[in-house]
């Protein structure tokens, strides 16, 4: 049986994605440090200007916290900035209308810890998928090599590895007549725009 390890994710890539559709089991870190700038608490987004990133604020004193120890800021009325974000960018994409109503609800409610907030995400993006990937959550680090396909490093926001399992393909996105094909954004992305096909696509 072969088993993925991987950072948690906001709204995580296609190739996150990609993981949890053809591996066996996925291990999602929880006692890994906080870093700034990776997926854990950002995604990317195609707007009319280009890849935008989406942050969600976090309380952290230093970046020796763990992970399963952050807590998410009210800061600066980030939900309605991302919700208005990504209407902008989808509202003319084939299928935002249809999984809005799935996807608003994130951000209304309030989330205490980002390990939380990014699980019931992860949820619903698979159910909306239809993919039902073996999940299991981190009880101590794994060090580097220890065990698995470790993805932790290589699915990285600002400094990714070589992956040669993965190769993003393209797919019809709302803006590419100005920017081309934009790969590996959110799979809000995948999803806005190939709805239902989402899956053969992973």
């Amino acid at each position: 049986m072969t088993t993925a390890l991987l950072q948690a994710t906001y709204f995580g890539p296609v190739q996150w994605y990609q993981k949890l559709r053809r591996y066996d089991s996925c291990l999602i870190e929880q006692y890994d440090s906080y870093q700034k700038q990776t997926y854990r608490n950002r995604c990317l987004i195609a707007t009319a200007n280009g890849v935008q990133a989406l942050t969600v604020p976090v309380e952290h004193s230093d970046e020796k916290m763990l992970v399963k120890d952050l807590r998410i800021s009210d800061h600066n009325q980030w939900r309605r900035i991302h919700w208005n974000a990504l209407q902008s960018a989808y509202s003319e994409s084939p299928f935002f209308d249809y999984y809005a109503d799935d996807i608003h609800p994130f951000f209304e409610r309030k989330y205490v810890f980002l390990v939380d907030f990014n699980e019931e995400i992860r949820q619903k993006m698979c159910e909306l998928i239809d993919i039902q990937p073996q999940v299991e959550y981190t009880l101590e680090y794994n060090a580097p090599g220890s065990c698995c396909h470790d993805f932790r490093d290589v699915i990285h926001a600002k400094h990714p590895l070589p992956d040669p399992d993965f190769e993003a393909k393209k797919y019809w996105q709302v803006f590419q007549h100005k920017h081309g094909f934009l790969p590996n954004l959110s799979i809000l992305d995948l999803l806005f725009c190939m709805g239902p096909e989402s899956v053969f696509y992973l």
